[in-house]
């Protein structure tokens, strides 16, 4: 069986130098919802996850079209807190439920100004490579 492509947005809702900034507005919608939409956009995508630690984040998240499966543990959801092992526990947790992960694209929330052809191409550019766009 083939594994899906997904991609992961991690929103971590704990900001000291701009609280609560991925649920800001910015060009009439919330920041993250930038994201999620280009995210959807692209056909090469099989779905897109949210990964994190903040209610009203998730809720915007599933508002906008992306899964929110959890809410992230507060260990990953520091300052310090790495992203690689942020992503490694939601695919830990999809791989449990069944899914078959074979391509990731992570896509940081505060980038808006990307588009989903962006991430189409970077794809293509990298058939076999997981990604940050």
């Amino acid at each position: 069986m083939t594994g899906i492509t997904i991609a992961t947005i991690c929103a971590r809702g704990g900001s000291k130098g701009l609280p609560g900034k991925n649920i800001r507005p910015f060009n009439g919608k919330p920041l993250i919802v930038h994201t999620i939409e280009q995210a959807l956009a692209c056909p090469e995508l099989d779905a897109v996850y949210v990964s994190t630690d903040d209610a009203a984040i998730a809720e915007v998240a599933r508002a906008a079209g992306a899964l929110v499966p959890f809410l992230r543990p507060a260990e990953l959801a520091t300052d310090s807190a790495a992203k690689l092992p942020v992503i490694e526990h939601l695919v830990r947790h999809l791989e449990a439920a069944g899914r078959s992960i074979e391509r990731i694209v992570d896509l940081q929330p505060t980038s808006p100004l990307r588009a989903s052809t962006d991430i189409r191409s970077a794809l293509q550019a990298c058939p076999q490579a997981p990604l940050t766009v």
